[in-house]
């Protein structure tokens, strides 16, 4: 980001106005939450260090690639002096009951942010809008908008900008709306009064480390990333670990469960955005017939979604996965067994796995 030339003659920046107007723009842009945040990330830089350290990023070598740009937001974007962090609530109120789901053996569980179209584009689409009402206020000035497109710590700088704090889980909660939100970025070189950040509101409630089925909260704060469903199912490109896989149970994309155990989210927010409700049916579909697409199937159904990206391979091992753990039945053992001869290895050896737990009688008859 080159410096940006200043205001034009008789458009003066008055930062406390500009920074009233920025949430007001947010709210008409569909943002449920603006704050401007400190970037100075050293305390989290040494967090994040220490995670990396110990070996808890598995095979995202993504987290590592970009050095301390990550928690230096001039490094990543010289001439940064502000950052603009926004959030945008996703819960699905119409999707079928996530716990009914989840106790529903014979149905996919998908995490319910996936549900609808993938929020990338739209966050990003939005936030530009943003950056182009203030350059019509104030000029042209530099600045670059992220949502999970580059080494950026975004939890942390939505604390500084007083969204939320960062659970024990490692998910921001805010007070007033839970946790089930995205998040978004501008950094800009304008100067603005900064928010002032947000209190932590966990006190004794430990309720999300036990709640998640592999044991990937291995302390509050801290997430091993390797024993993480959401790791598992969506970023691990190879085979599931054997230790892993009946505690995933019918979870397909993602997981939630630290999230539902969560206290704070029995104030969360449904979406106001008709794209992040539940499309194709994905919210409680069954597991053979999500077993039975085929790949232009698959890229069809998920056509604008986040799902999308793990592609059909790793699609149809997650779900071989969880027809493992699902209850017996002679739709399922068909299933399985129609795709025992999978191009794919990585896909047979999954379903191998699968009819195994069931001819060794893990699962019940139904």
């Amino acid at each position: 980001m080159t410096r940006a030339p200043a205001a034009p003659p008789g458009n003066r920046l008055d930062p406390a106005r500009l920074l009233a107007d920025l949430k007001d723009w947010g709210t008409q842009l569909g943002f449920d939450r603006l704050g401007v945040a400190n970037i100075d990330l050293s305390p989290d830089e040494a967090h994040f260090l220490d995670w990396l350290r110990a070996g808890f990023g598995g095979t995202m070598g993504y987290m590592s690639r970009h050095g301390l740009k990550r928690s230096r937001p001039r490094e990543l974007l010289p001439g940064t002096v502000s950052c603009i962090s926004a959030r945008m609530d996703y819960w699905p109120d119409r999707a079928a009951d996530a716990t009914a789901i989840l106790a529903a053996g014979a149905l996919g569980y998908v995490s319910r942010y996936a549900l609808g179209r993938d929020y990338h584009k739209l966050i990003r689409r939005r936030l530009q809008m943003l950056c182009d009402r203030i350059e019509r206020t104030v000029g042209p000035f530099g600045h670059r908008v992220f949502t999970d497109s580059a080494p950026v710590l975004e939890k942390a700088l939505a604390r500084n900008a007083g969204l939320g704090w960062i659970g024990k889980h490692t998910n921001l909660i805010d007070r007033g709306a839970g946790s089930y939100f995205f998040l978004g970025e501008i950094y800009l070189d304008l100067e603005l009064p900064v928010d002032a950040p947000a209190s932590a509101h966990c006190g004794s409630c430990s309720a999300c480390i036990p709640a998640c089925p592999t044991g990937a909260i291995v302390a509050p704060y801290r997430l091993d990333a390797r024993r993480c469903i959401s790791y598992l199912t969506i970023e691990l490109s190879g085979s599931i670990p054997l230790e892993f896989r009946r505690a995933i149970g019918n979870r397909i994309y993602g997981c939630d469960d630290c999230q539902l155990a969560c206290p704070w989210n029995k104030f969360a927010r449904p979406t106001r955005e008709a794209d992040f409700q539940p499309r194709h049916g994905l919210d409680q579909e069954q597991l053979v017939a999500l077993f039975a697409w085929s790949e232009a199937q698959f890229l069809e159904k998920t056509r604008g979604s986040a799902i999308r990206r793990i592609g059909h391979e790793r699609w149809l091992r997650n779900v071989a996965v969880a027809l493992g753990n699902a209850p017996r039945s002679a739709a399922v053992i068909e299933a399985l067994r129609s795709r025992l001869l999978d191009p794919s290895e990585l896909v047979r050896e999954h379903v191998a796995w699968a009819l195994a737990q069931h001819a060794a009688g893990v699962t019940a008859d139904r």
